[in-house]
C-alpha cells in the first residue's frame, strides 16, 4: 500500500498541517509520497527525506516537482510528457480550511481518487461549530447551550460571565477567549472576529472534565483509540495541544470507569456512523454530572491522533482497504435519444 500524504493548502492552520505531516513521516511505517498545497494552491511532490518545517518555511519546496490533480489521480510533467504519481489511497491531512471544509474531499471525489479522510458532507459539518451543534443534536449527542454573534449584525443577546468564545469556522484552539466581564468580553470579541465573522459563545465552566476519543470504521465495526483526558490549564490552548501531538510518543489512556467509557464509545459512534465512514476522526467530550456533551469533531485530527492507538499503522492499514471511490452514475443518453425518436432533433 503507497499512501499520498496531502498536508498544507491555505489556512490558519498551515503549519499545524505541516507538523502533522512530518510526525505521520515517523509513525506511519507504510511507503508513503508527501503531497504538499502551498499558500497558493499548488501541489509539490516532496521526497520524505526533505520532509522537515524549514524546508517549507524557507521555500525551498517550490524546486520540487509540480503535480497537478486530475481525472484518476496526481501527475507531474517528464521529458516524454507526463507521468501519474503510484499511489493507493489518498491521505487528507489538510487543517482547517480547504482540507477540512470539503474543498479536498470535493476535488478527491471528482478526479477519482481513493482517500482516508471526511466526505464533503462530513466536512461541512463538522468544520462549521454552530452546523456541529444542529448535527449532534440530530443524532441524539448532547452540546451546550450556546449563543451566536456575527461580526455584521448588531448584539442584542445578553449573555452571562465568565463565557468563552470560539469562532465558528477555525479549530487548533485558535482565536479562543474567556471573557468574564464586559470589557474582556469586548476583547474577545475582537481577536475571535479576526479570524471568523461568525463567532459561537458558550458559558465557561472552570475544571470541566474534558476527555478525547479517536476512531474509524473498519469492516462495518468501529476501531476506537483509547480514552484520553487532556492536560491543560482553564482551556486547552494551542500550545497544551500541538506541542504536544508534535511528538510521536502515545499518551496515558485515563482513569475512568467502564460505564463513562462505554457512553463515550456510544457518543462517538452516534456522531461517527455512517456520516464519517472513510475517515479516522477524534470527538472531543465534555462531561458535567456523568452525563457526556459533545464539544468538537476533528475530521482531520492533529498527526491524525497516532498517539492514541496500540498499533496506528494496522490501523491506517485496514482502514485503507475499506475506503471506496464514490460511486458513480451511468450516463446513457437514452432520454434525449427517447426525445429525438419522438419529436424530431433538439
Amino acid at each position: 500500500m503507497i499512501y499520498g500524504v496531502i498536508f498544507g493548502a491555505n489556512s490558519y492552520e498551515h503549519e499545524i498541517s505541516i507538523v502533522s505531516a512530518v510526525v505521520l513521516k515517523k509513525v506511519l511505517k507504510a511507503q508513503k509520497k508527501f503531497i504538499f498545497c502551498d499558500k497558493n494552491k499548488e501541489f509539490f511532490l516532496i521526497n520524505e527525506e526533505k520532509m522537515n518545517a524549514k524546508f517549507f518555511s524557507s521555500g525551498a519546496y517550490k524546486k520540487e516537482k509540480v503535480l497537478v490533480l486530475k481525472q484518476g489521480g496526481f501527475f507531474y510533467k517528464t521529458v516524454l510528457g507526463e507521468k501519474k504519481l503510484k499511489i493507493d489511497v489518498a491521505i487528507n491531512i489538510v487543517h482547517g480550511k480547504d482540507g477540512e471544509d470539503g474543498k479536498i474531499a470535493a476535488l478527491l471525489d471528482f478526479y477519482g481518487v481513493k482517500y482516508i479522510g471526511p466526505r464533503l458532507e462530513a466536512s461541512v459539518l463538522s468544520f462549521n461549530k454552530i452546523l456541529t451543534k444542529l448535527f449532534a443534536q440530530s443524532v441524539g449527542v448532547k452540546v451546550f447551550d450556546y449563543k451566536t454573534l456575527n461580526l455584521y449584525k448588531k448584539q442584542t443577546k445578553s449573555l452571562k460571565f465568565p463565557c468563552i468564545l470560539k469562532p465558528a469556522r477555525l479549530g487548533s484552539s485558535i482565536g479562543i477567549s474567556i471573557a468574564k466581564d464586559e470589557n474582556e468580553l469586548k476583547y474577545a470579541k475582537d481577536v475571535a472576529f479576526e479570524f471568523d465573522e461568525d463567532i459561537i459563545v458558550e458559558e465557561f465552566i472552570s475544571n470541566i472534565k474534558e476527555y478525547n476519543l479517536a476512531g474509524c470504521m473498519i469492516d462495518e465495526k468501529i476501531e476506537f483509540s483509547i480514552i484520553e483526558e487532556p492536560k491543560k490549564n482553564q482551556i486547552l490552548d494551542f500550545e497544551q495541544k500541538y506541542l504536544g501531538f508534535s511528538e510521536s510518543s502515545k499518551v496515558k489512556e485515563a482513569d475512568i470507569g467502564e460505564s463513562l467509557k462505554q457512553k463515550l464509545r456510544e457518543n462517538f459512534t452516534k456522531i461517527y456512523d455512517p456520516l464519517f465512514k472513510g475517515s479516522l476522526i477524534r470527538c472531543d467530550f465534555f462531561v458535567v454530572d456523568n452525563e457526556v456533551y459533545l464539544n468538537e469533531i476533528n475530521p482531520n485530527p492533529g498527526s491524525l491522533a497516532n498517539y492514541l492507538f496500540d498499533d496506528f499503522t494496522q490501523v491506517i492499514n485496514q482502514l485503507a482497504k475499506n475506503v471506496e471511490l464514490e460511486k458513480q452514475i451511468k450516463i446513457n443518453y437514452a432520454f434525449i435519444h427517447n426525445i429525438n425518436g419522438q419529436k424530431g432533433k433538439l
